[in-house]
Parts: C-alpha cells; sequence; structure tokens
C-alpha cells in the first residue's frame, strides 16, 4: 500500500472514532439531563406516566412494551420520590387519599418489611419482630409504616392499612412477600392476601437473562439496569431507631418501588383502563397469586434449574441478595410445609368396638383393638373390617347411632382431600385447650382432623390472626412483657458489660471511661461504699440478667380464664370460635361425616350443666359454673 493510501485510512479510521466518541458523550449527556429533570413528588411522576401511558397507545391497538431508554427514565423516576414515614394514625389518614387515588389506576402495591437482623433477638432466640413495612405504588408514592411504634404507643393500626393488605382486589408484589405476610400475621396480626412473588414471573419469561440469581437486587440490575445498595451495614441496621437515617430510609423506600417497576416490565404492559384493571393483572398472574415460593419450578425449564443447582447461591456473599434471601448459614427458615414432619402410618385404621350386645360403641386403632384381644376381653367377630366384641360392659354408651365417633374416617387432607404428607391439625390450639377441664379435653380426638403439609402451614398463619385478636380483645398479649416468663434486667446487664469490657480491654481503655464503667458496678454492689475488687469483677462479668416475671401469665390461660368466666357455656363459645374460625379461614371440602362446630355441647349442658369444671393452672383457679 502506498504512502498516501496510508495516511489516508489513518486519517479516515481516526475521524471516524472522533465523530463516534462525540456522538456518545451527546447522547449520554441527554439522558442524565432528562433523570435530572426528573420528578420530587408523588403527583408530578403520577402525572407523568400517565401522560406517557396515554401517549404510547395508539387508538385502537394493544400497547406494546415501551423502548429500554423510555423504561430506565420511568424506573429512575419513580427510585427520585421521597418516602414518608407513617408513626400515627394522623400521618396515615394524611397519606390515604393519594393511595386510593393511586390504587384506583394500577390496584398493585410493591411490598416489603424490615426487621433487626442482627444478634438482637428475643429471649427465646426467635428474630425481631416486623419493625417497618414498606408500601408503594405504580407513581413510586411511597409509605414506611413503623409497625413497633404503633404497638410500642398501644395505637391501634390504621383501618384503611389493615384493609389494603387483606385487600384481595389489590395485588402485593415483591420477592419474598408471601413470607412476609407469614411474619406480619405472626408478629401483628395482620392478614396480607392477593401476594405475588416476583421470581415466579421471571422465571416465567424464558427470553429473561438472569445472570446473578433470584434476589430484588439481581432482578433489578439485569432487568431494569438498576443497581441497589444491599450493603450489610445497611441489611443489618437498626430499624427499631427512635429516628430513621436517610440512608435507611432511601434503602427500605427502594425495595418497595422497584417491586412495582419489575411487575410491569415482567407483564409486559403500559395500560389497563376500567373495571377490568384487576382483571387483567390478575389474569397475568394465575397461578402465582398467594403461592410461597419454591425455586424448583417448571415453568423455567430443566436447563435452567440444572444451572441452577449446579452453580453456588449468590446469598452467600453479604454483598449480594437482600433480606428475603439472607445468609443461610444463619437463617433456617423453610419455605411452607417444608421441615413438617409427615406421619409415616394412616391415622384412622376404622377399626370397630362393639359392646356384648353387639350395639357400636366408636371406631378405633388397629393397635388398641388388638390390645382388646390380647388381654381376653374381647373377640374378634371380623377382619375386613376390623371388629371386636368386647368381653365386659363398656362404662358409656354413645347416645345415638348418629355419632361422630361411630363414622369411618378417610385418610386424607381435609381441606384439599391430598393422600399423602399429612399431619394432624389440632383446630382448638394446645395452648387453650391444655386449661382446659379434664371433662372437655380427655377422649376427645373430634378436632384432631388431617391436613397435609402446606395446608397445615396456611392453618397455622390464619391461626396467628385470631390469636393476635384473642390477645387485644381479652389483654393477653403475646410476646410483650407480660407474655414473658423471663425479662432481661436492663441494670444487671449494664452492670455485666461493664465488667466483661473492663476485664477484656482495661489496659486499652481511657481512663474516664474505665472510671465510668466502676461507678456503674461500684453503685450496684456496694453503693459507692467500696472499692471494686477483682473478685467483684468477676462476679459482675458472670451475673445473671434474666429475671422471672413475676405478672407473667401464659396468653393461652389467660384467654381462657376470661371465657370461662361465663362460665361452661364460656368455654363451649371459645370451642366454639376456634372451630368455625377453621372452616371460614380454610373452607374443608372433605371433612369427616357428622363433625360439628357444636360437637359435644347437648351432652356438657345435660351432664356438667349443674356442676363447677374446674380450670386451674399456676396457682389459678376457675370454676365454671
Amino acid at each position: 500500500m502506498s504512502k498516501p493510501s496510508t495516511f489516508t485510512a489513518a486519517l479516515a479510521t481516526m475521524l471516524g472514532a472522533t465523530l463516534g466518541g462525540l456522538f456518545l458523550w451527546r447522547s449520554i449527556r441527554t439522558q442524565k439531563r432528562k433523570a435530572l429533570k426528573g420528578p420530587a413528588s408523588a403527583e408530578p411522576v403520577q402525572a407523568q406516566l400517565e401522560a406517557d401511558v396515554t401517549a404510547s397507545q395508539p387508538a385502537g391497538r394493544e400497547t406494546t412494551a415501551p423502548p429500554q431508554t423510555q423504561t430506565l427514565l420511568r424506573v429512575h423516576s419513580l427510585l427520585e420520590v421521597p418516602p414518608v414515614i407513617v408513626s400515627t394514625p394522623g400521618d396515615w389518614e394524611t397519606l390515604w387519599p393519594g393511595f386510593q387515588k393511586d390504587l384506583s389506576v394500577y390496584p398493585v402495591l410493591g411490598l416489603d418489611c424490615e426487621w433487626v437482623k442482627s444478634m438482637r433477638v428475643s429471649v427465646k432466640g426467635k428474630a425481631s419482630a416486623v419493625s417497618l413495612l414498606q408500601l408503594a405504588t405504580f407513581s413510586g408514592r411511597c409509605v414506611l409504616v413503623r409497625l413497633l411504634t404503633f404497638r410500642n404507643a398501644r395505637l391501634p393500626l390504621p383501618e384503611g392499612l389493615v384493609g389494603v393488605l387483606s385487600d384481595p382486589r389489590v395485588l402485593k408484589v415483591g420477592v419474598g412477600c408471601y413470607e412476609d405476610g407469614k411474619r406480619l400475621a405472626q408478629d401483628h396480626g395482620l392478614t396480607l392476601s392477593s401476594t405475588v412473588d416476583l421470581r415466579y414471573l421471571a422465571l416465567r419469561q424464558r427470553q429473561a437473562v438472569l445472570n446473578n440469581g433470584l434476589s430484588l437486587k439481581s432482578l433489578a440490575a439485569d432487568l431494569l439496569n438498576v443497581t441497589l445498595d444491599k450493603s450489610l451495614e445497611l441489611r443489618c441496621s437498626d430499624w427499631e431507631a427512635d429516628v430513621l437515617t436517610r440512608e435507611q430510609m432511601v434503602y427500605a423506600a427502594h425495595d418497595a418501588q422497584i417491586s412495582v417497576a419489575l411487575f410491569f416490565h415482567l407483564l409486559g404492559m403500559n395500560t389497563a383502563e376500567g373495571d377490568s384493571t384487576f382483571v387483567q393483572l390478575a389474569s397475568c398472574c394465575q397461578g402465582l397469586v398467594d403461592v410461597p415460593f419454591r425455586a424448583r419450578y417448571n415453568g423455567e425449564g430443566e436447563e435452567g434449574e440444572r444451572k441452577r443447582r449446579s452453580r453456588k447461591s449468590t446469598v452467600e456473599s453479604p454483598e449480594s441478595g437482600d433480606q428475603q434471601v439472607p445468609d443461610p448459614r444463619r437463617n433456617k427458615r423453610k419455605p411452607l410445609g417444608v421441615g413438617y414432619s409427615a406421619r409415616k402410618s394412616p391415622l384412622y385404621d376404622n377399626c370397630f368396638l362393639h359392646a356384648p350386645d353387639g350395639q357400636p360403641l366408636c371406631t378405633c386403632d388397629k393397635k388398641k383393638a388388638k390390645w382388646y384381644l390380647e388381654k381376653g376381653i374381647g373377640e374378634l367377630l371380623s377382619e375386613d373390617p376390623f371388629v371386636v366384641r368386647l368381653l365386659f360392659e363398656p362404662s358409656g354408651r354413645p347416645d345415638s347411632q348418629k355419632d361422630y365417633y361411630l363414622t369411618a374416617k378417610e385418610n386424607v387432607c381435609v381441606v384439599c382431600g391430598k393422600t399423602d404428607s399429612y399431619i394432624r391439625k389440632n383446630i382448638v390450639p394446645h395452648e387453650y385447650r391444655r386449661h382446659f377441664p379434664p371433662e372437655m379435653k380427655d377422649h376427645n380426638s373430634h378436632d384432631i382432623l388431617l391436613l397435609c403439609t402446606s395446608c397445615h402451614a396456611a392453618s397455622n398463619v390464619h391461626d396467628g390472626v385470631l390469636k393476635q385478636r384473642l390477645a387485644e380483645e381479652h389483654s393477653a398479649p403475646q410476646g410483650c412483657e407480660e407474655g414473658i416468663r423471663l425479662l432481661e434486667d436492663a441494670d444487671r446487664r449494664r452492670v455485666r458489660s461493664a465488667a466483661r469490657a473492663l476485664l477484656s480491654a482495661s489496659d486499652g481503655m481511657p481512663q474516664t471511661r474505665k472510671e465510668e464503667l466502676l461507678t456503674v458496678i461500684q453503685s450496684f454492689f456496694c453503693n459507692g461504699q467500696q472499692e471494686v475488687t477483682q473478685d467483684m469483677l468477676q462476679r459482675a462479668a458472670a451475673l445473671e440478667t434474666r429475671i422471672f416475671n413475676e405478672s407473667y401469665v401464659p396468653h393461652g390461660l389467660k384467654v381462657v380464664q376470661v371465657y370461662a368466666e361465663r362460665g361452661l357455656r364460656g368455654l363451649m363459645d371459645l370451642e366454639r370460635c376456634w372451630r368455625q374460625h377453621f372452616l371460614t379461614s380454610m373452607q374443608p371440602r372433605h371433612l369427616p361425616p357428622l363433625w360439628s362446630v357444636s360437637h359435644n355441647h347437648d351432652k356438657y349442658l345435660r351432664k356438667y350443666g349443674r356442676f363447677p369444671l374446674r380450670v386451674q393452672h399456676l396457682g389459678v383457679l376457675v370454676l365454671c359454673v
């Protein structure tokens, strides 16, 4: 090649690179200017989104997904909307009209929860209660509800908040939102319905490139090109602090706001008008509403599942993932139904016992029926069905041949009909039944039914809601000071901490700090009249900080005592309440014949109506007349 030709090629290359760089710089600068002009409040964002939606929908045609740059601008605009703290009912009432306006357009809420994830745990070692609830609408409007502040101040949660969480026509979307619902029910008695886990929607999009896993941080990075701050310092910060830092508020709000953005991105939807909005959104989530997430999902294909099994989970690093996918070395929570010990043998053998004159007495298991044969006090009448006739007069006989205990029962889940992996369910929880009079709890299997593991776990969540209601109605709190047998003594804990600090780091401690700690120990042991000795330091370092709570009364006993004040009918009302709760919340379709919410109540009134029954525990005696 000649020298002029070489020079010309080099010049053309340099000119092309210069023009390309200039064009790229101009594009980036234009995008940044648009992002910086994003709205600073929820109302401008909503107006902008509505304008974008109207402009992007041609008349008579269905809307398609917006270009990637437009989606990115919308996401960044959502994240710029400042969150608002809600600590009183008045705070909520101020914001609620705006929330209602947003939900009338898109009935979708991004949802997330925060709680203390450090070593600050309860006496029994359980994780702290949910302290912060984040809710965000499609416009980016976000509220941070300080649930523990309401509880500590004994303030009722706003009716609008309770209603929207339980509203089945408002979708709650997020990563691990079903599991968050279980925590909200357990800690605060809140019912969360119509949850959709974004991980299921992501796995349905086979064309989606998920390079980093299924955590909220990974989904935001892979699908929206947004980087969320998931540092360990923020995730494990003090969410129960009197005042949240700006970093905490931004972190919490972004989790809920990005959940809404991911939801619409994964559905590829921009508009939905009229009363069909919820129907349209719910149809896109068919089969995924109120479903706990499990890693093995058929919609992802065998290859994706194999790759995920072979690849180490990204949550092993504290920098990746979020609160719903915590470090597995520290958190042992399992999916719904996993970890329950299913029965290895049927509950019902449907063997029959007959009186000497041939009258059917009851059904029983085969082991018990054979016991009568081995003892020589019964004789075998039939192998199939297994029938044993007693050779002695029984202590009692059924009042009627239409008796619950005379019917054969199927070994199936009474809710869904599943025929395997079932376990026993106490319809009246044991923490209440154990305090009933013996006459109302002995030889009573009516309230023990079979449920599969998943239905059993779901039923326990619903039970938590009723327990919380009973706790509030009858001043029988769960988990607060009155309900804890052992309490942490703050003064003794302070003394122990001071002694341990002096023993472990006394040499490098400033003199003023050392004197301050010594004063704490002096005032505790000798009212400042004596110097602190080495022996005193050792005793202080080993000080027991938990003291017995003299006002401790178990939640179950306190509720039973309240109902027992109305006598036998009061206890029957409590029994009926739990039975009806099971029917309403679980809607079982395979109940045994003759199962009833009023089982044995007429019998109790006839047999014990004139005599007092006793509820006794911890030195407390209640007569049920």
